[in-house]
């Protein structure tokens, strides 16, 4: 690969790395369980769909900043469901899923060589990309006591993906007053905040238990994937200090990242409509997740963490590839935890997101290997 690419600053797509154990999985007389990616296979809320179908005369460009509507429910549903007072239309702005914001966060932000990038010690693969691709360092910590350096950015991820770990308010407030003490930028990915299951309720970065309603420094990062089935639509949105928006959003018109103009309506529709679908969904992954905990632990597997998201965080301690290979063979395809961090070399994660009658066959396997 030719020198000075930008690709040559990414780590490898990690799951490039499961081609082998993949068609292993595929083999399986009975078929693939796919437990690796987490992709929604939910129906999307009709409500969303009526709302995309109504809005497909848009022969004009959408606003970057999104439309009024959008905006106002955006706040709606950030005031309603997550005490966020602090937050007004200003402070918000939509974008094309969130993976495209966290991977582009360093950038618009204006991070480049020198500047340093917190993440968690287990994360989310993009936080890793969007630093290397502006040639920042990396730097994983959970306790913002821990911290070296001056890092400009620091990356939350509550309920985690991939092990489900919440992070309490007091661990929430340390990290603002962190942002307060240091001037950086605290940006939380909250496309989980919907699922938690056991423990403490998950709370936002901009609770104004967690903030005093002053939301300076501050990003909360959402995504209606997960809670509306909505990963086809791509749309999420950052919301927070409304002068990081006002960045983001100078310098997201000149790249042209717009959220189509029916996917915006269709969004407002979820956001308004949140409650209802929310409940829908959680009763679906709730079932998966009371089906399938049982018939890992009989297979052998011990379930760690995994108090919220959409995901169950397993080990039996042995590397995470060995037991990747045990579960393909079974015909159930598994994420490596160390896909997330070191921290994960032992550990699988696998996803709520199949079929029910997938899950179900998931279940039969485990039961009787």
């Amino acid at each position: 690969m030719a020198a000075g690419r930008v690709s040559d600053r990414l780590p490898d797509f990690p799951w490039d790395t499961l081609a082998d154990v993949t068609a292993v999985a595929r083999a399986h007389p009975d078929g693939l369980v796919d437990l690796s990616i987490g992709s929604p296979v939910d129906p999307t809320p009709l409500v969303a769909r009526e709302a995309l179908a109504a809005s497909g005369n848009a022969p004009g460009y959408p606003p970057v900043t999104g439309t009024p509507e959008l905006r106002a429910a955006i706040v709606g549903y950030l005031h309603r469901r997550w005490r966020a007072g602090g937050v007004t239309e200003g402070g918000v702005v939509p974008c094309i899923g969130t993976k495209e914001l966290i991977g582009t966060l360093p950038l618009l932000l204006g991070l480049g060589p020198g500047d340093e990038v917190v993440i968690p010690e287990l994360a989310y693969p993009t936080y890793e990309v969007g630093a290397a691709l502006v040639g920042a360092r990396l730097q994983r910590c959970d306790d913002p006591a821990g911290v070296s350096g001056r890092p400009r950015l620091v990356w939350l991820n509550s309920p985690a993906n991939p092990h489900g770990a919440i992070l309490g308010p007091d661990r929430l407030r340390a990290w603002v007053a962190y942002a307060r003490a240091t001037g950086a930028v605290v940006a939380s990915d909250e496309c989980y905040l919907e699922f938690g299951w056991t423990g403490e309720a998950p709370r936002s970065i901009l609770d104004d238990d967690v903030c005093d309603g002053d939301v300076t420094g501050l990003l909360a990062v959402h995504s209606a994937s997960k809670w509306a089935d909505f990963a086809g639509y791509r749309a999420g949105f950052a919301a927070g200090d409304a002068g990081l928006v006002e960045e983001l959003v100078a310098v997201r018109k000149h790249l042209g990242l717009m959220v189509p103009t029916p996917v915006q309506a269709a969004f407002m529709a979820a956001l308004d409509d949140a409650e209802e679908a929310v409940a829908a969904q959680r009763a679906r992954y709730l079932a998966r997740r009371q089906t399938l905990t049982p018939a890992l632990e009989r297979a052998g597997f011990r379930v760690d963490a995994s108090d919220g998201g959409i995901y169950l965080w397993v080990t039996r301690g042995e590397p995470a590839r060995d037991s990747v290979a045990w579960l393909a063979g079974l015909g159930i395809l598994g994420a490596p935890g160390d896909f997330y961090g070191p921290a994960g070399a032992h550990h699988v994660r696998l996803a709520l997101t199949a079929p029910d009658e997938r899950i179900a066959a998931a279940v039969a396997r485990l039961c009787t290997a």
